[in-house]
């Protein structure tokens, strides 16, 4: 790697002024130059409110009797939630946070739980989804975020594929269709060509039969 780098053909290339070695070369020119579009790549993808969710996230953390809980950082995560918090929920939810957290420290059916889906399940089965329903209700928001942003990208995926400027004019309704059909394929595999067929000819009248 020490030695001084040369093109494909053999030469320095012209424009170069400074002979380089192989390895700045392949350090500068080749590495640094992946890195800088992963962390573009990254900076598209985790943007700063996906960035401010997941530390949120994690004060639901049932690791060392919720060593990671947090009240204030669940109450941020809630205002990423308009619609389903208003002023007054917030306020009830701030003082169930407290008693929330009393009472699954001190009840051993908690203890040693892996990961909140299990937190939930056992707030279902202890019936405290019910005492504590806003809490319960920001665990299910928080334990649908991954699947959801995945969703979401999938969605916008198909449609840079789909929505070209060949078919800039599309429709919504044949958009929307076209996008279901690419992102839910093994939903897809399930439906049999008779069943599309049987749909189509139900859909209005038609001067012969499939």
């Amino acid at each position: 790697m020490a030695e001084n780098y040369f093109d494909d053909t053999g030469y320095r290339p012209k424009r170069q002024r400074y002979t380089i070695t192989n390895q700045h070369y392949y350090n500068f020119d080749c590495f640094n130059s992946v890195v800088d579009m992963e962390i573009q790549e990254f900076g598209d993808r985790f943007n700063e409110i996906n960035t401010d969710l997941l530390p949120n996230k994690l004060a639901f953390n049932t690791y060392d009797s919720f060593s990671k809980f947090d009240a204030s950082k669940l109450m941020r995560l809630c205002e990423f939630y308009p619609y389903d918090f208003n002023n007054g929920d917030k306020i009830v939810l701030a003082s169930q946070l407290g008693l929330y957290i009393d009472s699954v420290r001190k009840d051993e059916r908690f203890a040693n739980l892996k990961g909140i889906a299990n937190l939930a399940r056992v707030m279902a089965e202890t019936r405290k989804h019910i005492y504590f329903h806003l809490v319960y209700r920001l665990l299910k928001l928080t334990l649908v975020l991954p699947i959801a942003t995945a969703t979401v990208e999938r969605c916008f995926s198909a449609m840079k594929i789909i929505k070209t400027n060949l078919r800039n004019r599309i429709g919504e309704d044949f958009l929307n269709a076209c996008v279901i059909c690419s992102v839910e394929k093994e939903a897809l595999l399930s439906v049999t060509n008779e069943a599309v067929i049987d749909r189509f000819q139900m859909m209005k009248s038609r001067r012969g039969q499939l």
